[in-house]
């Protein structure tokens, strides 16, 4: 199988997986008990009038048998029709427009670290293999992974903003914006980085242990072959040998973990960001799940799960470049 072969099958893949995903998320919705679409509707909370009640019984297709409210459903997610919020009545993906900004900050920053971290430190780690440089590495990751997000998160609290005072208790924007709002694209990054330091200090000191222990793995496997003992013979350099001859055939299972963590930031770290009452999609998350907020997790369930087959997509698309073995059909 050639090269375009390969990519038009793993499409054809990615687009199944798209409509099973849609119809897991309308059976999910549509069993649980109650008709929990109409429940919203006609709650008093909802404080519809009686126009945006028949409004929303023909997007939904509320008096619509199940067969015919699927076809509705699925206009409606694949043209992004995602409807408005229950509490706000502010369109779902205004919203989202509003918080995804924050998140990608976040969570662009914490992922970027960890990744950088881990690969170095678990490439080193397998390296000094079966020493106490390597067991202390291990066991700290062990450690670090062991830790509850949110005690971490207050943790960070208390020593930097209660007890050093160098960071904000919270929030996605320093307080004094409201007051003295930026002038210059320096004020900008100064006060956003301000507020992002902490929440992303904790994602990077909560996940960088798997990062290690999984690159750690993967180098294990790799280190020994021959090919990488012939590169030693050869008088390669030991630093060429690690990065060319042993990270890269070992980084597959490192590209696949990296693809998901990069689809997962639409959905942002919902306890980090409550912790930190940072305004961003994953405490917009946890808030609508408390408020029983049903068109945000409408949203958010379709667009996160589109998310990760997209990155299944790109990933397959990487693993024919690192490995040629695989868009030949070996």
């Amino acid at each position: 199988m050639g090269l375009k072969g390969y990519i038009l099958k793993r499409t054809m893949y990615s687009v199944v997986l798209v409509f099973c995903v849609l119809t897991v998320n309308f059976i999910i919705f549509n069993l649980m008990p109650g008709d929990p679409i109409a429940q919203y509707i006609l709650s008093p909370e909802s404080r519809l009038t009686p126009e945006d009640v028949e409004t929303l019984r023909k997007i939904y297709g509320i008096d619509l048998p199940y067969h015919e409210r699927y076809f509705v459903y699925l206009r409606n997610m694949l043209t992004f029709n995602l409807g408005k919020t229950q509490v706000t009545r502010v369109p779902v993906v205004e919203e989202i427009s509003k918080r995804l900004g924050n998140t990608v900050l976040l969570m662009t920053t914490a992922i970027v670290t960890s990744i950088t971290l881990g690969t170095l430190i678990g490439t080193f780690a397998a390296y000094k293999r079966a020493t106490k440089t390597d067991t202390a590495i291990v066991t700290s990751s062990l450690i670090l992974g062991s830790l509850p997000v949110f005690w971490i998160g207050i943790l960070m609290l208390f020593i930097f903003a209660v007890y050093l005072k160098w960071f904000p208790f919270g929030g996605s924007v320093p307080k004094w914006w409201a007051y003295t709002p930026p002038t210059s694209p320096l004020e900008i990054i100064a006060g956003r980085l301000y507020c992002v330091t902490l929440p992303a200090l904790t994602l990077v000191i909560f996940s960088v242990d798997n990062w290690t222990l999984l690159t750690r793995a993967c180098v294990l496997q790799t280190i020994t072959e021959d090919y990488v003992v012939t590169a030693r013979a050869k008088g390669l350099p030991e630093r060429r040998v690690l990065l060319k001859h042993v990270l890269k055939p070992a980084s597959l299972p490192l590209v696949t973990a990296m693809a998901l963590s990069f689809a997962g930031i639409f959905t942002g770290a919902m306890i980090t960001e409550t912790v930190f009452s940072y305004e961003g999609m994953g405490h917009w998350i946890y808030m609508a799940i408390m408020e029983k907020n049903l068109p945000v997790m409408y949203a958010v369930f379709y667009i996160s799960g589109l998310l990760v087959v997209i990155a299944n997509f790109i990933v397959d698309l990487v693993y024919g470049m690192i490995d040629p073995r695989i868009k030949v059909g070996r």
